[in-house]
Order: C-alpha cells, then sequence, then structure tokens
C-alpha cells in the first residue's frame, strides 16, 4: 500500500491551470491500483475566500477528483470550495474511490479566524468527523487548521479512525507546528498521519511544503522539502495492529 502526497505549487484562483498541474504530476509518479493519492486544501486556487471566483459551481474541479481516481483506479483525497444545498460556502474534502465514486465528503470544521475577511467569516464549518475506508484502513480527513485542534482526532479515533489525511494550506511562518503537530496527533492516537501542504507564494503568504507521513509510533516514515514534488510513501498496516496490542492507551481516549 502506497500513499501519494502531491504538494503542489498552487496557481491563485486559476483551477483550470491547477487540474492541469495535477494531472501531469500523476502521469510522472508511480501509482498503482489501489492506493491512496492526496491534494491538498483548495488544490484548484488555493487559500482563498473569494468564493464567487472559487467555489466549484460547474462541478469541473469535483468530477476531476472523481475522473483521476477512476483512471488510476485509486482513493483520491482532495480539497475544494462548494456552495452545499443551501447557497452556503464550506471548505471541502472530497474523497472519491477506486471506481470514480464519491465515497465521503468532509466539511472543515474549524474555521481559520484570521484575515479580513476571513474563513471564519465568510465560510461555513462542518459538525463532526468523517471516515472512509482505504483497503481496510479507516481514514479520517481533515483541514488544515483543525490539526491545532487534538478534540477532533479523538472524535475520529471514537468513530474508528486508524489513519489520518491531513490537507493544508499551511503557510511558512507555522512550519514548526505543521511538523510537530503531525508527529504529536500520530503519537497520540497510535495511527497513520499523512499531511500534505503546498508549495509557492499566493498574494498574501509563502508556503514551504513540508508533506510528511508518519507511522503510529510517531515515526516519520518519509517528508518532503520545499519544492513541489509528489511524496509517495509505503504503508504497512501491519504496524498499526502490532503497536495498538501492545501499547492500548489509544482504548483510553474512546
Amino acid at each position: 500500500m502506497h500513499a501519494h502526497l502531491l504538494q503542489l505549487d498552487i496557481q491563485w484562483e486559476d483551477p483550470a491551470a491547477n487540474r492541469d498541474r495535477v494531472a501531469r504530476l500523476i502521469g510522472q509518479s508511480p501509482i498503482t491500483p489501489g492506493d491512496l493519492i492526496l491534494l491538498p486544501e483548495m488544490f484548484d486556487t488555493g487559500f482563498s475566500v473569494n468564493t464567487a471566483v472559487t467555489a466549484d459551481r460547474t462541478g469541473a474541479s469535483q468530477h476531476f477528483i472523481t475522473r483521476l481516481a477512476a483512471q488510476t483506479r485509486s482513493t483520491v483525497v482532495a480539497g475544494i470550495t462548494v456552495i452545499d444545498p443551501q447557497g452556503r460556502p464550506r471548505n471541502r474534502a472530497v474523497v472519491a474511490g477506486p471506481d470514480g465514486a464519491i465515497v465521503a465528503n468532509y466539511d472543515k470544521s474549524r474555521l481559520f479566524p484570521l484575515g479580513s475577511p476571513s474563513e471564519a467569516d465568510l465560510l461555513t464549518p462542518g459538525d463532526s468527523p468523517v471516515l472512509f475506508d482505504w483497503n481496510g484502513l479507516a481514514v479520517s480527513p481533515l483541514i488544515c487548521y483543525d490539526l491545532r485542534f487534538p478534540e477532533l482526532f479523538a472524535q475520529a479515533l471514537k468513530i474508528g479512525a486508524q489513519a489520518f489525511a491531513v490537507i493544508a494550506n499551511w503557510p511558512v511562518d507555522r512550519a514548526a507546528h505543521w511538523r510537530a503537530l503531525l508527529i504529536a496527533r500520530a503519537i497520540e492516537t497510535q495511527s497513520f498521519v499523512f499531511g500534505v501542504n503546498r508549495v509557492g507564494r499566493d498574494p498574501n503568504l509563502t508556503y514551504s511544503g513540508g508533506s510528511i507521513g508518519v507511522d503510529p509510533l510517531g515515526i516519520v516514515l518519509a517528508e518532503a522539502g520545499p519544492v513541489e514534488q509528489v511524496l509517495s510513501i509505503s504503508v504497512d498496516p501491519g504496524k498499526l495492529t502490532a503497536w495498538r496490542a501492545r501499547f492500548p492507551a489509544w482504548k483510553a481516549r474512546i
């Protein structure tokens, strides 16, 4: 089993260019059926709250996600902005299965409060974690600022999470927090944690990547540098089973 973290240099508010960028990187990557592919938060636009421009109103980016999953016969997790049936914008992680069907949607529940206007001012939060199955592993998708809130990870653990897919636009100024928190969440929940970030610049911030995979003991399996790349990680589910059985601290959280 392999997880592939696509660390993109996202082009600002340009969905077509970013979809093309993902397709190019996927074409250069050793992806096999059954793998897991992670794209960053708002992969098609960058972290913009200009929902009049960035919301996937035509469904083009969601269709790209489902088509990518079907073409690679893999599970794909990718972040986009959507408008819900009540007309409310949401920061969403869309999960598509190997047959191209949507298997889960997670709406970011801890919206970022900084900026004028901020994400918290303009978007509607989700209310609870969700799970999807990846080759027998129960995975919970979470988004960027969610990482700072261990109670979200504990909630997901209570419903059976064994791995976390954290998709982000996490700036360089807080890069040390990104790394430390991802490792801490893996240790706390005795779960695999995959964190995919972006690189490059937008009109407001600079991003240094640092996409990372961590095993249930807190050991870093692979880590990306500050350039656009695909980080491919070999995953052994047996590590999770063995460690949780040997040192069952995770049970005290459920």
